[in-house]
């Protein structure tokens, strides 16, 4: 497979096989966000894509779950994502779902025709960057939209039947401000009931606009302490009727992952003996400066 750039999606998604349709972010300018900020972003010929499903085809490839790449693959409009779908179909006809990033603005824009035709089409999951509970965070982080928007698009996205799942970031709202936002996301998230959490906790790059604003003063971390503190009361809040959840720490070698709620005792747990051992080390931070 041809790739250019990183590959970047939600580790459930792992077994699922990776179909390229766009080049970089529709979007990019979240300000923590490097992903995409190299690569000049542009949508992939049918011919090409279609020519990767052939390949895959050819080498015995009947994947039952297909995520689109790259960054909010569904700001693709709806004739060019059914396009790829139909192609998906047809290549591939163990196909159970087909998934990808979305972000709210991009769900906004498709009538409630289009998300019905998309459902209908076999795309089944769709990864919403949430990242904070807190509105004034979200502008800040120049986010496409606010906690209410993002309350209207689920809202739709349940009722056409399709499963969301949600990107967080623990330290999101920098330092002092994580059990505050962990309260919020916690409430989001129990009226919203995603599928599936994958928390990446913040984690920065000396180029990231973020970092910028360290260096001036706009914008204080959170160190990797407050962000395991934040994580624990984020868990202890959440009231889901079934979601897996997967949480990150890049300059820890910690990682907490399980199935909400059955789980849930035991990764607090596991947040409580990290946090132990964190609080008699000398305070990270999680950028490279």
């Amino acid at each position: 497979m041809e790739y250019e750039g990183q590959i970047c999606r939600a580790p459930m998604e792992r077994a699922s096989f990776m179909l390229p349709v766009m080049v970089g972010c529709s979007y990019n300018q979240c300000r923590f966000c490097m992903l995409f900020k190299h690569l000049r972003f542009r949508i992939l010929p049918l011919e090409q894509i279609e020519a990767e499903l052939q390949r895959v085809k050819s080498l015995g490839g009947n994947p039952q779950t297909v995520f689109l790449g790259d960054g909010n693959a569904f700001c693709l409009d709806s004739e060019r994502l059914l396009q790829i779908t139909s192609l998906v179909h047809r290549y591939f006809p163990g196909c159970r779902e087909i998934n990808m990033d979305a972000t709210v603005t991009s769900i906004a824009e498709k009538s409630d025709g289009e998300l019905r035709a998309l459902r209908d089409q076999g795309v089944r999951r769709l990864y919403l960057g949430i990242e904070s509970g807190l509105d004034d965070v979200l502008a800040f982080m120049h986010k496409d939209h606010t906690i209410e928007q993002a309350y209207q698009q689920i809202e739709r996205l349940h009722r056409y039947g399709f499963i969301y799942d949600a990107h967080m970031m623990t330290g999101i709202a920098g330092h002092g401000r994580g059990l505050e936002n962990a309260e919020q996301l916690a409430q989001f998230f129990n009226r919203t009931q995603p599928g599936r959490i994958i928390n990446f906790s913040l984690f920065l790059h000396r180029s990231a606009p973020l970092y910028q604003d360290i260096q001036r003063g706009a914008f204080s971390p959170a160190d990797e302490l407050e962000n395991l503190v934040e994580e624990r009361r984020l868990l202890q809040l959440l009231q889901l009727e079934y979601t897996e959840y997967d949480g990150f720490h890049d300059f820890l070698e910690f990682r907490v992952r399980g199935t909400l709620p059955q789980d849930q005792q035991q990764m607090i747990a596991a947040l409580d003996r990290e946090i132990a051992g964190q609080q008699e080390r000398r305070s990270v931070f999680a950028y490279i400066a």
